[in-house]
Parts: structure tokens; sequence; C-alpha cells
């Protein structure tokens, strides 16, 4: 029995061995060739993933320049100069408008383009193309929205064929640099983001106005029914005079459209017409892309070609298509051609030339 347990420890034992003798082997390995080479850091993908809610999440190319739609105008300055601007990024590249109300410019720049910019300008960032976009929006979204980063500097500069944007900021401690090179925006795209807005825009506010006006009116008459049953303001300071819709026009043209023309050209885009603005181009999309399905369920027939499946006629029209497909066939063949002159006006040129 003593010797049955000392085989079995042994036995058990020799598995301890060959583990110890591989991890000193691996561990004289290691030794021998050195730690493994550490890779350089570089910024994480996730601490570079957008904050605000201006971007809240990235979509593909084909909704970029639908989201460009929906966003709103927002006033920004750069160095001593006062814009509007609106900006959409995605993974796949980012639009942004800018416009001083006497020229528009804008950038279009996808994936490639990125890339290879952010290369030649931070030589010692390596980081992936969405992350360097994630980085943009955060950067730029807080100066859309009204709250600049004292961290980051932009500086703009005109040249005849466009407008270049240079912004400065830092990234783990690293500088970080980018250019957004703007060239003039073409008709269609002012027309889309800013003409007719501003068209809707005011009819909107036409409509509210408008209502606005009925409410006062029932309001009067209602106040007029009050005095009329004895009842009176136990605080005289509370009286109003009847709206007088000729009269207030008069006077809101006369003191306060100079103090609303006064503002300056920055201003035009702020607090609730941006929110207006949102409005009025989600309505919008939403009736385009109604549009676009009522056009896809009313699409063209679909032909014999298309489906493999000739359409069925009535008796009378397949008759119809029958001898004129045959007639063309005669008609159109060339083997059967000179059968129908030969077999009638042979015989007749032989008897008139030999007779």
């Amino acid at each position: 029995m003593a010797g049955a347990v000392r085989r079995c420890t042994s036995r058990r034992a020799r598995p301890r061995s060959r583990g110890r003798a591989q991890h000193a082997g691996s561990r004289s390995a290691e030794l021998a060739c050195g730690p493994a080479p550490v890779a350089p850091q570089s910024p994480s993908p996730r601490s570079l993933r957008p904050t605000c809610s201006f971007c809240p999440r990235m979509e593909g190319s084909e909704e970029l320049e639908r989201s460009l739609l929906t966003q709103p105008w927002a006033s920004v300055c750069f160095g001593e100069s006062t814009f509007l601007a609106k900006a959409a990024f995605r993974d796949t590249g980012y639009i942004l408008l800018i416009s001083d109300l006497s020229s528009v410019w804008y950038e279009s720049a996808d994936a490639e383009a990125v890339g290879q910019r952010s290369k030649e300008l931070n030589k010692r960032l390596m980081v992936p193309v969405p992350a360097f976009l994630h980085r943009l929006c955060n950067l730029m979204c807080p100066l859309l929205a009204g709250q600049p980063d004292t961290a980051t500097s932009f500086s703009c500069h005109r040249t005849a064929s466009g407008l270049s944007l240079h912004m400065k900021s830092e990234l783990s401690g690293l500088p970080f640099y980018w250019d957004f090179h703007c060239c003039p925006a073409p008709v269609e795209m002012v027309s889309h983001h800013l003409v007719q807005p501003l068209i809707r825009m005011s009819l909107v506010l036409q409509y509210q106005v408008q209502e606005l006006t009925s409410l006062l009116l029932q309001k009067d008459a209602e106040i007029e029914d009050y005095r009329e049953s004895g009842a009176a303001l136990s605080r005289d300071r509370l009286r109003t005079e009847p709206f007088q819709e000729k009269t207030f026009q008069q006077k809101f043209m006369a003191e306060s459209l100079p103090l609303i023309c006064g503002v300056g050209e920055g201003q035009a885009f702020a607090s609730t017409l941006r929110q207006l603005y949102m409005a009025v181009m989600q309505q919008e999309a939403k009736q385009a892309l109604k549009r676009q399905h009522s056009e896809d369920a009313e699409g063209p027939a679909p032909t014999a070609e298309t489906t493999g499946h000739p359409h069925l006629l009535p008796p009378s029209q397949e008759d119809e298509t029958a001898s004129s497909s045959k007639a063309t066939t005669l008609a159109s063949s060339p083997a059967q051609k000179p059968r129908q002159p030969v077999a009638k006006a042979k015989p007749k040129k032989a008897k008139g030339l030999f007779s």
C-alpha cells in the first residue's frame, strides 16, 4: 500500500514539474528576448465621442444633407467678424455652412478627405477618422450652441475664392488643429437652407399674428360683457383700451421696426426663431418624405420585360395584336419579303416577255 501511494503521488507531481519547466522556459525566453515592445499611446476613441445634444448619434452619409436641413442657424463670432453658421457631423464626414448675409460659403468633406487633412495638420495624433470627426463635433457644437470653449480658438480669412476657418485646440495634452476650406455655396443650397425657410417662417408668423389678433378681439368682447353686467376692476392700473389692429400696426411700424432693423446682422436667428426654423424644416422634411413614399407607391406599372409575365388583354385586343404582330413579322423578315411578289408576278412577267 505504501508503494502504491508513493507511485500515485509521484504521478500526480509530474504535471506540476512539467508546468514549472514550461514556465521557467518561457521566463528564460522572455529574459533573453527582452520585454514586448509597447505601442505609443494615443487618445482613446471612447473619449472622443460626442457629449453634446447637437449631433446625438452618428449615422450614414445619406443622412448627412438631410440632417443639415433641420439644423438651425446660429450666430457665431470668428475673431472680430460675426457670421451665421450651421453644421452637421457624421461618421462619414461633415457639412459646414457659413454666411455673413452678403455671401454664403460651405464645405462638404468625406471621411477620406478628413483623414488626409488630419495627417497633414496633426502628425502626432493617431486616431481613426470617425473618432476625429467626433472630436470636431465636440468642438463645434458648443460654439453653435452659444457656449464656446475657452480652450478653443477660431480665426477666419477671406479670399477671392472662398473663406478659410482655422481652429486650434488641445487633445490629450497635444495641440489639435483643423482648417475648414469653404467655397461659395451654389444658389440651390442657399435657397434650400436660407431663402425658402425664411419665406415659410414669415408665413407662419403672419398666421400667428392673425390668430393672436382674433384672440385679442375675443378678449375685448369678453371684458365688455363683464362691464355691462356690472363687474368692476379692483385695481385701476390693469385697465386697458380695446385693441385696434390698424392703430397697433401703425405704432409698431413707427416705434418697434427701427429698433429691430438696428440689431446687428449676427442676431438674425436668436432663441425662438431658431426653434421656429427647426420646426419649419422638420415639417418640410416630413412632407418631402411623404411625397417620396407616394411617388414610390404610384410608380410606373410593371411591363412584360421587367416582370416576365405579359399583360392579359381582352379577346378582341388579343386578336388585333396577333394580326398586327403577324403583319409586322411578314414585312420585317428578309426571307418572306420576295415570296409575295415572286409568286404572283413571275408567271405574268414570263408570259409577257417570251410570248
